[in-house]
């Protein structure tokens, strides 16, 4: 070859065998080499990677230790809430078992109470100890929850029955008591005929105008009286049970009276009940003065005769027998008048008997057959005292007016009585509560409350 092409050549030669060494160095710098190169890499590798699995070995069983001992404690509280129930459930059948008095029933209940007891001290060591799990915590915590589902639903049930005798036990009270209600009822009637019985002995039974006395008239006087009576403390027991201010509504009666005692109201109530059903007294058919212009063309043996319809009969035969007559007008007015609507809807809640009357019927209730007693006693007093002649005439003494032994009979003789001892000269008339008649001379006295 010739030199000077040799001569060329050797240069680019070296430069080639130059870069060829340098980057053989770099490769085995990195580990990466042709042949052993590669083999070096694949070993590299797998260090990294043994590296890393022992790194995360650690990591793993501190997580499954932390979730072994969630779930332990998880299923410790099921244990310890399912105890708890077990003992709320046992000593519910205890109490339970008091009333009626069951022996075996309270031994059974009392035993679950002290094995529920030791269990849960068990737990308590178990706790203490770091021991909060002696099975499988999955099937622990499944049973625990059963247990504790079960006990409540023991609970709801031993309360169920409890209620359900409780109950048994108020129906049979309420029976004997509708029993007690329904001797008394029967005995009271019992006693009603024989009293009746005995004042038909007292008062004659065939009353002319020439024979009636004013014995015959404090007779029926009493009966009315009575009645009034019984009827206001009926009304008074309907206003308590319907919750009604007493002292307010006697204050609304009878005003200027400043402290009311039992008594005081019931008179208050009394004297309400008497001014509305004695008034027009006087009058035909208890009619106003404006209504009763042919009052004294009367003849006295006309109501006479109607004393005599009434007297041997019931208020509802005697409406069946005459429903337009004067009566049933009279009735229905002083219901009305006595029992207004709105009165009756807050004693009652309904405005039925109200309606009733209204339309002519007859309410069949206890609070009526008290009203029908007295209107029927005060209306047979009425033809009596028109069957005088002269005719009786009544009269009520006015608040405020001086107190007369004639013509009034006190009610409350302690206010003649002042707090040193001495006696009250001048006591004053609070109200009247029934009135008073006078039958030709003879007086027969109204009754007052004085203050």
């Amino acid at each position: 070859m010739d030199p000077d092409k040799r001569s060329a050549i050797a240069p680019s030669e070296n430069r080639l065998s130059h870069t060829l060494a340098k980057v053989l160095h770099i490769r085995a710098g990195t580990g990466i080499a042709p042949d052993d190169g590669i083999v070096n890499s694949k070993c590299h590798g797998n260090m990294k990677k043994d590296q890393m699995k022992s790194s995360l070995v650690p990591s793993l069983n501190d997580e499954r230790g932390e979730l072994k001992d969630m779930v332990a404690k998880e299923a410790f509280l099921a244990q310890l809430f399912a105890g708890i129930s077990s003992v709320k459930a046992a000593y519910a059948q205890l109490q339970f078992a008091q009333s009626p008095y069951d022996a075996d029933g309270i031994q059974s209940a009392d035993q679950t109470v002290v094995s529920e007891l030791k269990n849960l001290s068990r737990l308590k060591q178990y706790y203490s100890k770091k021991q909060l799990n002696t099975m499988s915590p999955a099937i622990n915590l499944r049973l625990m929850e059963i247990q504790e589902q079960t006990s409540q639903l023991k609970t709801y049930e031993i309360t169920s029955k409890k209620l359900k005798s409780q109950l048994n036990l108020k129906n049979s009270e309420i029976a004997s008591l509708k029993h007690k209600l329904a001797e008394a009822n029967k005995y009271n009637k019992l006693l009603e005929k024989r009293l009746i019985s005995i004042e038909q002995l007292m008062i004659p039974k065939s009353i002319s105008i020439c024979s009636s006395t004013p014995s015959h008239f404090i007779s029926y006087y009493r009966q009315a009286l009575k009645s009034t009576q019984a009827f206001t403390c009926l009304l008074i027991n309907e206003m308590e049970s319907a919750s009604w201010d007493l002292d307010t509504a006697a204050t609304l009666v009878e005003p200027g009276i400043s402290v009311w005692k039992s008594k005081q109201r019931s008179y208050a109530f009394e004297s309400f009940v008497c001014r509305e059903m004695f008034d027009g007294f006087n009058y035909r058919d208890f009619c106003t003065p404006n209504e009763s212009l042919l009052e004294h063309k009367d003849c006295p043996s006309q109501y006479l005769v109607k004393f005599m319809e009434m007297k041997s009969l019931k208020l509802e035969d005697y409406l069946a027998w005459k429903p337009r007559s004067n009566f049933a007008k009279f009735y229905r007015i002083k219901y009305l008048k006595l029992i207004n609507p709105k009165m009756e809807k807050y004693l009652f809640g309904n405005v039925d008997q109200c309606y009733l009357v209204e339309s002519g019927g007859i309410p069949e209730t206890p609070f009526f057959s008290a009203f029908s007693e007295m209107v029927k006693h005060i209306w047979l007093l009425h033809c009596l005292a028109l069957s005088f002649d002269p005719k009786v005439s009544i009269f009520q003494a006015k608040k405020g007016c001086r107190f007369s032994e004639v013509y009034m009979e006190s009610l409350n003789d302690e206010v003649f009585l002042l707090s040193d001892g001495l006696l009250k000269t001048d006591p004053r008339v609070g109200f009247s509560v029934f009135p008073g008649f006078i039958i030709s001379k003879t007086v027969i006295q109204c009754q007052v409350y004085l203050c």
